[in-house]
């Protein structure tokens, strides 16, 4: 077996791992410290990528800081024009056309405006961008320095169609995205940003995070480092259970024991805890589908919380291999609290070694020719424009790999990949990479075609 390093290790859960807290985590969960209170002086953006986000995961926040005399503004990645079902429930027919695509996001947009003014927040503090709901992490990983744009299959639009924002005409492509957030951070400084959540399934949840992360980036120095604060909404079979239950506080779900994320809480007092819940009667359009999911957010706190940024130093073959440890191990560390290990439990671990970013995958379970990962390494220099810099995707099946930049295939990529019976071994050339100070990496498993195990997007910085 080759040697590695193990510089940082993650438990490594099966998706349907999010049910609600049980019994066994109330010890875990009870030491989550409090967000810090608001100020006058505080400049808060909260990052929304879709209209009714804003309100599940942070009406708490937004009541309290306009309380304390802080600054609030609220900029939305899409319009959620994209959600067929609750389009169907709500307008009571069924099209496919394009304009009535726009016109549901029309309506979402409205709906957000009012739910707002309800909360205080006027319209001139809402900036809605208007890009492709369901189709921004398509961009964030394919469409960058294109002359084709990204095109919604239903929609069948390229641009922003909504001729009241901001971002009216813009193509749907990276550098659009990332120059209207940046613009919006530049213009406003906010020294408190919310954003959804790197591990949150839905993957325009997992774009806004990632391109605030560039974002961010690209304005050091400009701008005082804000806190960024993430939110999780979407985590299967989480929160339970459904429908309104103010008595009940909400924790993390049980899969992010032993993650290492920086958990907080956000107390809502009983008025303000009503007044979220009445909020989130103001998106009718989703409402009349979804009501028993999202009113399942007005409970007695908020979460908030972030992984870590992990910091690889270069190490060269030879150096002393660490062990593995498992799920229950890991937990026990942790918490001093002994638990099950959980059948199909694995984990993941990161180096960087002789020029090669490494990724490794453990198992418990002997691995079949039908195991395969998908994996993303996107790498972020100061030295290149990150439109310029590569978007590289694996794809493995058993002993087999394919190698992507954004929407190409690469030939003679230089990726190593070494199976092994309860483990998995991938080496990406820095060169690759682009070189990067820093790589934004998700990876999710498969046996098949059928998703088995995820980890959520990591900023893992690289010391040269």
């Amino acid at each position: 077996m080759r040697k590695f390093k193990l510089v940082t290790l993650l438990s490594f859960f099966l998706l349907a791992g999010c049910a609600s807290v049980d019994k066994s985590d109330l010890a875990y969960w009870s030491k989550m410290p409090d967000l810090e209170p608001f100020t006058e002086e505080d400049r808060v953006l909260i990052l929304a990528p879709h209209p009714d986000d804003e309100a599940i995961a942070c009406a708490g926040v937004i009541q309290q800081a306009l309380e304390a005399g802080a600054r609030v503004k609220i900029v939305y990645l899409t319009n959620g024009d994209h959600n067929e079902l609750a389009f169907i429930v709500y307008e009571k027919r069924i099209t496919m056309r394009q304009g009535e695509f726009v016109h549901m996001g029309k309506v979402r947009q409205q709906e957000s405006i009012k739910a707002m003014e309800f909360l205080g927040l006027p319209e001139n503090n809402l900036v809605f961008l208007g890009y492709p709901d369901y189709g921004t992490f398509n961009i964030f990983s394919r469409y960058w320095q294109t002359d084709k744009p990204f095109r919604d299959r239903l929609t069948r639009i390229s641009s922003v169609p909504y001729k009241n924002n901001p971002s009216y005409g813009a193509p749907y492509c990276g550098e659009s995205i990332l120059n209207d957030l940046t613009r919006q951070i530049l213009d406003y400084k906010p020294n408190k940003i919310f954003v959804s959540h790197p591990a949150d399934v839905n993957v325009d949840h997992k774009s806004f995070y990632l391109f605030l992360q560039v974002a961010l980036s690209d304005l050091e120095g400009k701008i005082l480092p804000p806190k960024v604060y993430p939110y999780l909404v979407h985590c299967v079979g989480w929160p339970k259970p459904r429908h309104y239950h103010p008595e009940l506080e909400l924790y993390p779900p049980h899969k992010f024991i032993g993650s290492k994320i920086d958990w907080s809480r956000f107390d809502l007092g009983f008025d303000e805890l009503d007044k979220k819940y009445q909020t989130i009667l103001f998106y009718k359009s989703q409402t009349q589908s979804s009501a028993f999911y999202l009113l399942a957010f007005a409970r007695e706190n908020e979460l908030f919380g972030d992984y870590p940024v992990l910091e690889l130093s270069a190490q060269e073959k030879g150096d002393k291999p660490v062990s593995y440890f498992g799920a229950s191990r890991m937990f026990k560390e942790v918490s001093g609290e002994e638990v099950a290990q959980v059948e199909g439990d694995g984990q993941v671990s990161y180096a960087q070694e002789d020029g090669y970013f490494v990724v490794r995958v453990d198992k418990a379970m002997r691995l079949s020719n039908r195991f395969g990962v998908l994996l993303y390494a996107f790498g972020y220099s100061r030295d290149t424009a990150f439109a310029a810099m590569p978007k590289i995707r694996i794809v493995t099946l058993g002993r087999k790999l394919r190698v992507f930049n954004a929407r190409k295939g690469v030939l003679n990529s230089g990726v190593e990949l070494e199976f092994g019976n309860k483990y998995l071994i991938i080496k990406i050339p820095l060169e690759l990479l682009g070189k990067p100070d820093y790589i934004l990496t998700a990876l999710k498993a498969f046996h098949g075609n059928l998703p088995i195990d995820a980890v959520g997007f990591r900023k893992i910085k690289l010391n040269r």
